[in-house]
C-alpha cells in the first residue's frame, strides 16, 4: 500500500541531489453482504453535493467527461459519433509487450476457443449496445490527482477496418461503426499530467493509427504502433507545451472496444479488468519496480530500487513506467504494454480503475461484486441508476470505507446494456 506515491524526501537534500548521492552508493472471494458491512460505517462519500471532488451524478454523454473530472457520470454510446481526424503513424521501435501471465494467457486460449466455436459473428454487432458509468474522487487525499476520460465514437471504422474481426467479409463487418474509448489517469505530484493525458491521449492515439496503413494480417501491430507512438508522443507533448514540471507524472490505463476486440494498454499502476461469465480476466499487469523484468531492466540501466514503504525507483516512485517523471529517465518509461482479448457473447462488464481501488480490493474481489451487481439490477429493471453507475458507485463506497488512502477513479463499461424500458403511462 503507498500512502504517498513519491515517497519522502530526505530532509536538507533536493530530489535531485538524493538521487545523485544514491548513485554513488554501492549496490476473498466474499459474498456482497460482506462488502455491505464492511462499508456500511464509512461517510456516504457519493452524496456529498457540497464537495465538487466527491460527488457523483448521472445523465447521458457523448463526449470525454473531461480533464480532471472529479464526479460521477454514466451514459449510454451515441448511435452515431464522429469520425477522428486523420493524421500520420510511424512505427515506434519500443519495447515489445510482456507476454500475459496467468489468468492473461488462459483469456488469450479462451479467445482462441470461442472464435472456432459456433458461428462466426461480430459479437459487439454495431457496438452501440454498451453503456457505461464513472467515479473520481478525492478520498483521503489533500489534492485531487486523477482524471478519467470516456470518449464514446472517438473513431467511426467498419470492425473490418479496426482488425480481428470474427465476421470477416459479412455484411455487418463492412458498417461503419463506433470505436470507444476509456482512460483512466493517476497524477503523482501534481494533476497536470494525468489532466494533460485526459484531454489529449485519446486524439494521439487516433492521429497515430490513422498514419499507416498495414496488411489486414497485421492489424495488432497497427494498434501497437499506435499506442506506443501515441503514448511517447503525449509524454513529449507534456515537456513541449511546458504542461507540467519534471517532477511530476501519471499513470495511463486505456481500452479501446470495437465490435469484436478488446484492447488495452496500460503505463504505471493503474489496470483494467474484465468480467467473462464466472471469471475474473486481467487486461493489464501493473508495471512496479520489483517486478521481475522491470527490476532487470532498471538495474541494467545502473538504476535502484529502495523498499521505502515499498519498492520505489530510488526510493521515490512506486511504478516502473509513466508519462512525465523527466527527472527520473531514463529509469522511468512511456512505453506502454499492450493486450488483445476477442470478445465472446458471456463478456459482462470492463472495470478501469486507479490503485485508490486496488490498493484494497483484488481482481477477484472487484469481479464478483460487479457480477453481482449486474445480476441485481438486471433483474430489479431499475431505471433511476444505470447497472454499470451502480457498480462504479458500490466499489467507490467499499473502497472508502477500506480505509483507501488514495483518490478513487473507477469507470465501469457494462457490454451487455439494454435499452432503457419504455415508460408506462401514468393512470390517469
Amino acid at each position: 500500500m503507498r500512502e504517498n506515491r513519491r515517497g519522502e524526501e530526505r530532509e536538507g537534500f533536493r530530489r535531485s541531489d538524493y538521487i545523485s548521492e544514491l548513485m554513488e552508493q554501492p549496490e476473498e472471494e466474499e459474498q456482497l453482504e460482506s462488502f455491505d458491512s464492511e462499508s456500511s460505517g464509512a461517510l456516504s462519500i457519493l452524496t456529498i453535493t457540497e464537495d465538487p471532488t466527491s460527488a457523483s451524478s448521472s445523465g447521458d454523454l457523448c463526449s470525454s467527461s473531461g480533464p480532471g473530472s472529479s464526479g460521477g457520470s454514466s451514459g449510454e454510446i451515441p448511435a452515431c459519433a464522429e469520425e477522428a481526424a486523420a493524421a500520420a503513424p510511424s512505427l515506434l521501435a519500443a519495447e515489445p509487450a510482456r507476454p500475459r501471465e496467468e489468468g492473461l494467457a488462459g483469456s488469450t486460449e479462451a479467445d482462441a476457443a470461442a472464435a472456432a466455436a459456433g458461428k462466426r459473428k461480430c459479437v459487439g454487432r454495431s457496438n452501440r449496445g454498451v453503456a457505461w458509468g464513472s467515479t473520481s474522487i478525492i478520498g483521503r487525499r489533500k489534492e485531487m490527482e486523477d482524471a478519467v476520460a470516456v470518449v464514446p465514437g472517438f473513431m467511426s471504422r467498419a470492425c473490418d477496418h479496426v482488425g480481428g474481426c470474427l465476421a470477416p467479409g459479412s455484411r455487418i463487418s463492412g458498417e461503419i461503426s463506433p470505436v470507444h474509448f476509456f482512460g483512466v489517469y493517476d497524477g503523482h505530484g501534481g494533476a497536470q499530467v494525468a489532466n494533460f493525458c485526459a484531454a489529449r491521449m485519446h486524439e494521439v492515439i487516433a492521429e497515430e493509427w490513422n498514419r499507416e496503413v498495414m496488411d489486414g494480417f497485421e492489424w495488432q501491430r497497427r494498434w501497437e504502433a499506435a499506442f506506443s507512438t501515441g503514448f511517447e508522443r503525449a509524454d513529449s507533448e507534456v515537456m513541449t507545451e511546458a504542461a507540467a514540471p519534471e517532477m511530476v507524472g501519471s499513470t495511463a490505463v486505456v481500452v479501446i472496444l470495437s465490435g469484436c476486440q478488446i484492447i488495452a494498454s496500460n503505463c504505471g499502476d493503474s489496470r483494467a479488468i474484465l468480467c467473462r461469465g464466472t471469471q475474473t480476466i486481467p487486461l493489464t499487469v501493473d508495471q512496479k519496480p520489483d517486478r521481475h523484468d522491470e527490476l532487470m531492466r532498471i538495474e541494467g540501466m545502473g538504476g535502484k530500487v529502495i523498499n521505502w514503504n515499498g519498492a520505489r525507483v530510488f526510493g521515490v516512485l512506486a511504478m516502473s513506467r509513466a508519462i512525465g517523471d523527466r527527472y527520473l529517465r531514463p529509469w522511468i518509461i512511456p512505453v506502454p504494454e499492450i493486450t488483445f482479448t476477442t470478445r465472446v457473447d458471456e463478456d459482462e462488464c470492463l472495470i478501469l480503475a486507479s490503485d485508490g481501488l486496488w490498493d484494497v480490493m483484488t481482481n477477484d474481489e472487484v469481479g464478483e461484486v460487479a457480477r453481482r451487481l449486474l445480476r441485481r439490477r438486471r433483474r430489479l429493471m431499475v431505471d433511476e441508476i444505470s447497472p454499470a453507475q451502480a457498480i462504479a458507485n458500490y466499489l467507490t463506497e467499499t473502497a472508502y470505507g477500506r480505509n483507501s488512502s488514495d483518490n478513487i477513479s473507477i469507470i465501469v463499461v457494462d457490454l451487455k446494456a439494454k435499452r432503457k424500458r419504455q415508460q408506462r403511462p401514468q393512470e390517469g
